[in-house]
Parts: structure tokens; C-alpha cells; sequence
């Protein structure tokens, strides 16, 4: 139970006008110790609960089983092995930081960009889905078992074409019902349909896993009613797809749907079903904004929100514009850890032999890459042998394939 400290009393009975707020208490801490724990946030900061969500990791008793439920605000959340400038078309996030006449903005405003420290693929949260996460001892963990639990807090809503899949997501068939299945079989549905058949299931649930040695955290992103399923492929579309060669995870495309249920009925179906599970059904714990008060979770939300956590934890990648026709000046770069490492210029029309390659300017080798306001600034002096329009042609390329990141004004276009 969140109570009120001495200094929350104490500011109650000033004669200020004051805003409310709840404090961290040492008897919320206390709970970690428990056997069975379930929280609901009250906070739409994804920096804030993916931070409680690991501090509830690493904090809570080695034996125990958690339960955490929260929705976020518009985001973007990338795996801890993703690459931003491949899963996401950044220049979306902040539109009043970009120029937007090369592509039609979805109008959601500012969105957030996150990498989680779990593994997986890139989602896109908004305050139609609910996320749901399990921590549980690493001795009992199966990949399965809590989308297993998800799914019958589906099917007792009455969604019963819910089920999880061999990639252990959650998804609805859309087939005809034509088979009989065990009520039990959360695998299975009346409504599957054969592999090729046009009719696929909708994804509504994926899953990501971070193991310690003790500890297995499972989390999932139900979608339930988004309002933004038609343009969140704006988002999750990036333009330097096709001119991209990168390690690290690359999200795997599905179709996605709404499950059509409100998120307060799908909150309580699955605290019910945790409860079964685990055999104790007791009052959720409400966790929120007061939480930043701790170290822990404040030096989390900090390290969330850096640029070095968000840019420079991507694994190796090069981008290159040779295939590209409406450019006459060719540009390699290579890119480790966010930081550009090599790379070449080259002017198409002397068909890269030889001297038609040049290395790159010298302020760009061991450049952050996210530093990087205006390829303008960059570019411009630093090829004198090559026109002003292809420069101004490539740097146009550059701004709209590695644009600036969030709240860094692109200058580009003055």
C-alpha cells in the first residue's frame, strides 16, 4: 500500500496552493520480500515503468513471482539489440523539429523513442494496449507459460480465438469454425486455418525476455483498442530500410489487430488468471510517478532516456546510396556503436575505379553519429571537386535517411 510520509502530511496542511502527490514509503519497498506480488502503474511514462519493471527485476525476492501492468504513451520501444535507424522512421517522432515535405507526417505529435533492455523486437505502445510483464525464479521459466496465462485471461473475456504460436506470440485466427479443440489447449483454436490459406492470424501480443541468473522476466504489448493501427506502419517503416546492411535483431513484420476489449476488463482478467497461476489472489499494488524518488529507478529512467543508451548501444551497420538513382555523388558509411568508424566519397560518373573513390571528411571519421545536426554543416566545404547541386542533392539524402533525433532542430532546410 502506497502512505503518506510525514512530509506529504506536513505539506497538506500548508496554505499554498499545492499539487497532490503520493510518496514512497518503506513498507511499498517491504513488499518486494513477498511471495506473490502484483502492481498496477498509474504513470503513461515509458521511461518510468520499463525502469520499475527492472528495478522490480533486480529487487524482489529471488523465489518470488511478479506481476506488472501499465500503459504508456505514445512510444516507440526497440530491442536491446536494434538498430533506431533501421526499425524506426525517426524523423516522424518529433515533427516540429523536421522539415515534413518528403513524407506525410501520421499527426500524433511527439512520440518517444526507447531502448528497453530486453531482447526482441520494436513495438509500438499508445494508450490502447496494456503491458503486461511476469518476473519469476530462471529455474521455472518456460517461454510459454505466462502467454499461456494471457491467453486464458483472453478466452474468459470470451476471446476465444486467441492462442499463442510457435513464436510464442499471442495471436486470433481468422478461419471459419471448423474444429473441435479442448478448452484447455491454449495452442490451439476452432478457427485455425492451413499455412497457406490467405486468411493469417492477427498478431496481438509479442513477448521479449531478459534472464539473469536468478531471475526471467517475460513482457508483452496486448494490443486492445490503439486508435493508431493505421498509421503506426508510418512509424515502424524506416527509409533507410533498403540502403542498409546491420547486425543485430531486425523486428520480424506481421499483421496486427485490435482485440475490441477495454483495458480495464483485460487488467482484471489477467491479475485474476496470475492469481489461479499462483494460487493467491490479493489486491494490486498501484506504483506511479513516486517511484522516481528511489535511486535505482531514477538512475534508470536517466540512463533510458541518454542518448548514448538510445544511439550508442546499436550494433555495427553500414548505409550506402549507390542504389539509389536520384543521387550522383556515392556516400559509404560504416557505423560501430553509433560512432561513424569509415567510409567513402565517390562521383558516379567515374564508375568507382580508382581515384573516383575518396575517404571521408575528416571531421566525420569518429563522429557520433546522433551529434550530427545538419550534414550541411558536415558536407558542404569538405568536397570541393563536387558541384554545390550534388552536394546539396546528397545532403538532402543524408538528412532524410539519418535525420537528427529528438528535439535536435534539423537545419538542413533553412
Amino acid at each position: 500500500m502506497i502512505v503518506w510520509n510525514s512530509a506529504c502530511r506536513s505539506a497538506r496542511l500548508s496554505t499554498r496552493p499545492l499539487t497532490v502527490r503520493r510518496c514512497l514509503s518503506q513498507r511499498t519497498l517491504d513488499r518486494l520480500t513477498d511471495p506473490v506480488q502484483s502492481y498496477i502503474s498509474t504513470s503513461r511514462d515509458p521511461y518510468l515503468n520499463l525502469s520499475i519493471e527492472h528495478f522490480l527485476l533486480q529487487q524482489s525476492a529471488p523465489e518470488s513471482v511478479v506481476l506488472l501492468l501499465y500503459v504508456n504513451r505514445p512510444s516507440i520501444i526497440i530491442g536491446r539489440n536494434q538498430n533506431p535507424w533501421l526499425e524506426v522512421n525517426l524523423a516522424l517522432l518529433d515533427p516540429s523539429s523536421h522539415d515534413q515535405s518528403y513524407s506525410e507526417p501520421p499527426g500524433l505529435g511527439a512520440v518517444d523513442l526507447v531502448r528497453r533492455r530486453s531482447g526482441g523486437g520494436t513495438v509500438f505502445h499508445d494508450e490502447g494496449n496494456v503491458n503486461w510483464t511476469v518476473i519469476c525464479p530462471s529455474k521455472d521459466f518456460t517461454r510459454d507459460q505466462h502467454a499461456e496465462m494471457v491467453v486464458r485471461a483472453l478466452r474468459d473475456c470470451g476471446i476465444d480465438r486467441a492462442r499463442v504460436n510457435v513464436r510464442h506470440d499471442i495471436v486470433l485466427d481468422q478461419g471459419q469454425h471448423s474444429l473441435t479443440i479442448g478448452s484447455d489447449d491454449t495452442h490451439s483454436t476452432p478457427y485455425q486455418t492451413p499455412e497457406a490459406d490467405a486468411r493469417k492470424p492477427l498478431k496481438v501480443s509479442g513477448s521479449a525476455y531478459k534472464l539473469t541468473r536468478q531471475r526471467a522476466l517475460h513482457h508483452g504489448t496486448c494490443l486492445l483498442s490503439s486508435p493508431n493501427l493505421n498509421i503506426i506502419p508510418h512509424y515502424l517503416h524506416s527509409p533507410a530500410k533498403p540502403y542498409m546492411t546491420a547486425r543485430g535483431v531486425e523486428s520480424v513484420s506481421s499483421p496486427v489487430g485490435n482485440i475490441l476489449l477495454s483495458n480495464e476488463r483485460f487488467i482484471a482478467s489477467v491479475q485474476k488468471q496470475f492469481g489461479k497461476l499462483y494460487r493467491s489472489i490479493g489486491d494490486a499494488q498501484e506504483v506511479g510517478d513516486e517511484w522516481q524518488e528511489h535511486d535505482s529507478v531514477r538512475k534508470g529512467c536517466d540512463e533510458l532516456k541518454s542518448p548514448e543508451w538510445t544511439y550508442l548501444q546499436t550494433p555495427q551497420f553500414s548505409i550506402s546510396n549507390q542504389s539509389d538513382t536520384l543521387t550522383d555523388v556515392d556516400l559509404e558509411l560504416s557505423v560501430r556503436n553509433g560512432v561513424i568508424s569509415s567510409g567513402f566519397c565517390g562521383t558516379r560518373k567515374s564508375g568507382y575505379s580508382g581515384a573516383a573513390r575518396t575517404g571521408l571528411p575528416a571531421g566525420l571519421d569518429g563522429r557520433r553519429l546522433h551529434d550530427i545536426s545538419s550534414w550541411d554543416d558536415e558536407l558542404g566545404g569538405s568536397l570541393p571537386s563536387v558541384s554545390h547541386d550534388r552536394v546539396t542533392r546528397l545532403c538532402k539524402w543524408l538528412h532524410m535517411m539519418l535525420p537528427p533525433p529528438i528535439g535536435r532542430p534539423n537545419t538542413h532546410f533553412r
